[in-house]
């Protein structure tokens, strides 16, 4: 199998990812509620762990990590235990499901940034989105259809002259592009993406402090008199078991980023993405979305194939090639609105540092000999 689908899971992994979560299962007690060794050994993998990703990101307290099941988890969290219904929120039509859905959830009035024809967002009037009620900026730091890495330093620069909090999707960027504390207020990550954990683990990166409510509430292995949980970070967002294996796991292939380095890791993922889009692009009936005028960005090519619906395309693809990618709308519906790709979708395929140049000419050779038939 030939591996092309790293934006949606990591399948490819460090070996010693596997063989941590294996020593986990086995080794490891219920973090937070007792004193023998195995539950201790726990406590040290799960603080261990809010280490690794706090020092991947620039943050100095590990405590301002909190860790939950996914990003999808996380952004759902912060929405309701922060925005309130009345809290006017600007987005863009380029994010996820796992921003719209909580957001068309808590029914907070939405004003949205639009995007060109490459689906760049288009950040020159920000101001004219703004009403009396704007509290928040939410959206992804790099889109996962195109792969466009979002201007950040221009969000943040726009919340701080008008005195918004701004919450960054970070699914798709951390781990494989560099991304910073100071860069926005509040992040929602995933484990099993570019910081190649297993699924099942994600978290919330705050920077500052921010009146977070309790939505989400129960055991926490302390305070078992006390009505209510504890509010402060970590806690507010871990009632009840952490997935400890997962999250040792997770701080394992941390490591291994860090060890090797996140900017090597993306010139690598860049290298084979610039061979790939070179060597399609020019195939007679392929259209390709995104921004590919610079290495700023991710290492993504979502594209169509003449009238072939996407799905065909994937399993053909698959089936004569064994070439797993992914295809439909991406859980990005107002993108692929705004690209008329709503029925066909699109074939999207993402690479890690690990797929190999002789993967990307098996690609390019699959779409060559697809186009003519």
């Amino acid at each position: 199998m030939i591996y092309f689908d790293n934006s949606a899971t990591s399948l490819t992994r460090p070996p010693e990812v596997g063989e941590a979560l294996l020593y986990a299962l086995n080794h490891f007690g219920n973090a937070g509620r007792s004193f023998y060794d195995a539950v201790m050994e726990a406590n040290r993998a799960i603080y261990g762990a809010r280490m690794e990703t706090a020092a991947l990101i620039g943050l100095n307290d590990p405590l301002q990590v909190a860790f939950t099941s996914s990003a999808t988890e996380s952004l759902n969290l912060v929405i309701q235990s922060l925005v309130k219904p009345q809290d006017g929120v600007i987005t863009s039509i380029t994010e996820h499901n796992a921003v719209l859905r909580p957001l068309y959830l808590r029914g907070c009035p939405l004003r949205f940034i639009e995007a060109d024809s490459k689906g760049r967002l288009a950040l020159d009037n920000l101001s004219s989105l703004l009403t009396p009620q704007t509290r928040f900026l939410i959206c992804n730091q790099a889109s996962n259809v195109t792969g466009n890495v979002n201007d950040t330093g221009t969000l943040l620069r726009f919340c701080r002259e008008q005195g918004l909090t701004l919450i960054l999707d970070i699914a798709q960027t951390f781990g494989s592009y560099e991304v910073n504390i100071q860069d926005a207020d509040i992040f929602c990550f995933t484990g099993h993406k570019g910081l190649l954990g297993p699924q099942g683990t994600g978290g919330i990166i705050v920077n500052g402090d921010f009146p977070f409510t309790l939505v989400k509430t129960g055991g926490a292995g302390s305070g078992s008199f006390n009505r209510f949980q504890d509010q402060a970070m970590p806690d507010i967002f871990e009632a009840g078991t952490l997935n400890s294996p997962g999250l040792y796991a997770m701080s394992k292939g941390i490591r291994h980023i860090r060890d090797k380095g996140v900017r090597t890791i993306h010139e690598e993922e860049m290298r084979l993405t610039r061979k790939f889009h070179e060597g399609i692009r020019d195939i007679p009936g392929i259209t390709i979305y995104g921004d590919f005028s610079s290495d700023d960005r991710l290492a993504v090519v979502s594209l169509k194939l003449k009238d072939w619906d996407s799905a065909d395309l994937a399993a053909k693809l698959w089936d004569d090639y064994a070439i797993a990618t992914r295809a439909g709308a991406h859980c990005a519906p107002l993108l692929h609105r705004h690209f008329g790709t709503e029925v066909q979708g699109m074939v999207r395929f993402s690479f890690s540092a690990f797929n190999t140049e002789d993967e990307i000419e098996a690609g390019i050779r699959a779409l060559e000999r697809i186009s003519r038939s």
